[in-house]
């Protein structure tokens, strides 16, 4: 696979139900939440020693953003691990609720939509070449994302007309523009903010907020792999041709709605394809680009899983309830509608629904799937733990994990960002760390190599 940087920023939702009237503004549970990473202290932005970032975002959300990648198994490994962290946050946070004498408990979803209709984002970057029309790589992309969703959505229950369907995506019908600089106001399938966090000469930061949370990482792979091998193809000029959409919006949102995956979405030029057919396209335009360069074990695996899960969801969906968010969630759901003889109107499936993304492993229906031996693994629970100490080693994350570690060992007050770090205090220095492909910093070894000649 062609060497690039690429991570995912997962905004989570956060409920606190009180036992009794006590109210306590989300503010105050965040800062609890905080209190378990970072003790004593209440900060609203913090880099962790794994190179991750830890922050508060827009709604009083946790946003946890992994560390700089350029393996599609350590993307999906911390993203894992952000769910750990946060887990190991809830018994500290509890107990601070207990020692103000408050009651109540807190509950932490890794989905995209509330009760109220709000949505909050998993958002992809993708390094690309600044040389690359980038307007050519959305043309391309947009179909690819819109059908993406297929095999990348976490399914949701939604009122529609008085009366509750299921749905593939939980972020497609907040979208509403194809291309938009705002991650809020107007939602977009590609976002067009440019803050690369490197060489901004030589890159650029291909953003991405159409996509889901995902539980499985089955599914986190795929999503990933799959869109750095179709940016691969599109910056080497190989393109997809006749998948123009003539209204990506709409086509989102209908291919959502539709769980047989049978609706075919308009195009450009006329005619009418499925999701699944779209897909397939860039399947076999990804087979011949692959057999034209070179590959490797991982390139070839993604799209061998890839395509065996086009062909199981052209066969029967359902066969995919091990490998795919939204079609585990939904098998559960009806096992437990066949037993009680309710629908989709019950607000119990509602439950239902928002415990599959309970990240807390004892409560959430998605761990009791893999407990139960019913979902299909990408990492094991080491590769899992060791993300939560350990950076990547091949990129720039390696480099600020060291930081933060020798700063903490010398008690010095530092600051980090994604592109510098920085001892506070009398000798002040600040250190550049532009290239996200370095996993090396002179500097910083220098520091280290002499703090440990002083012990």
């Amino acid at each position: 696979m062609k060497n690039r940087i690429f991570g995912l920023e997962t905004e989570y939702g956060l409920i606190f139900t009180p036992h009794g009237k006590v109210y306590l503004p989300m503010e105050k549970i965040l800062g609890y939440v905080f209190e378990g990473l970072i003790p004593n202290s209440w900060p609203s932005n913090a880099f962790l020693s794994n190179g991750a970032r830890f922050y508060q975002d827009t709604g009083c959300h946790p946003e946890y953003a992994t560390p700089e990648c350029d393996q599609v198994f350590d993307a999906v490994v911390h993203d894992k691990a952000g769910e750990r962290l946060l887990e190991r946050c809830l018994p500290i946070a509890q107990k601070r609720l207990q020692e103000e004498g408050l009651s109540g408990d807190i509950y932490i979803y890794k989905n995209n939509t509330d009760s109220m209709g709000n949505t909050y984002g998993c958002h992809e970057n993708y390094l690309m070449r600044r040389d690359v029309d980038f307007w050519k790589v959305s043309e391309q992309l947009i179909p690819f994302f819109v059908t993406r969703q297929i095999y990348a959505g976490t399914g949701k229950v939604l009122k529609i007309a008085g009366r509750s369907h299921y749905f593939i995506s939980q972020r497609a019908q907040h979208i509403h523009e194809k291309t938009s600089s705002s991650t809020t106001s107007s939602r977009s399938i590609i976002n067009t903010r440019d803050e690369p966090h490197a060489d901004a000469e030589k890159y650029r930061r291909l953003h991405i907020i159409v996509g889901d949370s995902n539980m499985s990482e089955y599914a986190t792979y795929l999503k990933v792999g799959v869109t750095a091998i179709i940016l691969a193809m599109i910056e080497d000029k190989f393109y997809i041709e006749g998948v123009e959409l003539d209204d990506p919006v709409k086509a989102m949102r209908e291919i959502s709605r539709d769980t047989t995956l049978k609706k075919r979405v308009g195009l450009e030029k006329g005619k009418e394809m499925s999701a699944i057919e779209i897909q397939r396209l860039y399947l076999e335009r990804a087979k011949e680009y692959l057999s034209l360069v070179e590959n490797d074990p991982i390139s070839l695996d993604i799209l061998e899983r890839w395509e065996f899960v086009l062909d199981e969801l052209s066969e029967d969906p359902n066969r995919l309830d091990r490998e795919i968010d939204w079609i585990a969630k939904r098998s559960l759901i009806q096992s437990y509608m066949d037993k009680k003889g309710c629908g989709f109107d019950d607000p119990r499936v509602a439950m239902m629904d928002l415990q599959y993304h309970d990240i807390n492993q004892e409560r959430g229906l998605y761990y009791l799937l893999d407990r139960s031996g019913l979902i299909e693994r990408i990492a094991t629970e080491e590769d899992i733990q060791r993300a939560i100490e350990t950076p990547p080693q091949t990129t720039r994350a390696k480099t600020r994990g060291d930081f933060i570690r020798f700063a903490k060992a010398k008690n010095r007050s530092y600051t980090v960002d994604w592109t510098y770090l920085k001892l506070n205090g009398y000798w002040e220095e600040t250190i550049l760390c532009m290239d996200p492909f370095s996993s090396e910093n002179i500097r910083v070894n220098e520091l280290i190599a002499a703090a440990e000649t002083q012990k």
